[in-house]
């Protein structure tokens, strides 16, 4: 079996894994990091996403050997060390942007991979780049709200649904 090699919330790791080995299985079954969450497993609910060299992509679709080398960042690493939220995660909580939790992990890597290339994208720009992202429960309108939270802006204006 290769082995992969990589910095994972910025802690290296080596593992052994068979070469059809998913990334979203390397990090929940292997490094237990159950934050990145399998949804559909064809690409469609966005609950995967994680940070591989600061992009989002949904790590249902890579290759564990594909990120060899890379900086893979899960919502386990959002966080400070103390424990104190990301101000993603916080607005997520102070906005009710999230209700069953599944979706959430995947909606905050998205949006914050959102926010580092538009720091104060509109409510439009934020619903067509969650698109990729599937919520059953929310209606996106609050997690829309949380991200423009985030972002500074004023979320009194955001549309009611």
């Amino acid at each position: 079996m290769p082995t992969v090699t990589m910095v994972v919330n910025g802690q290296p790791v080596s593992q052994d894994v068979e070469a059809r080995t998913l990334l979203v299985d390397l990090l929940r079954n292997d490094l237990s990091l159950t934050g990145t969450h399998v949804g559909c497993d064809t690409s469609q609910c966005g609950a995967c996403v994680v940070h591989v060299n600061g992009d989002a992509v949904k790590a249902c679709t890579m290759f564990a050997f594909e990120a060899e080398g890379a900086e893979v960042a899960t919502i386990e690493g959002q966080a400070a060390a103390d424990g104190t939220l990301s101000n993603i995660q916080q607005a997520f909580q102070d906005h009710h942007g999230l209700q069953c939790g599944f979706c959430t992990p995947g909606m905050i890597m998205s949006a914050s991979a959102l926010l580092k290339d538009n720091p104060k994208p509109s409510e439009d720009e934020i619903r067509a780049y969650l698109e990729g992202n599937i919520c059953r429960c929310t209606g996106y309108h609050n997690i829309v709200k949380a991200i423009m939270a985030a972002s500074g802006q004023d979320i009194t204006a955001v549309a009611a649904e």
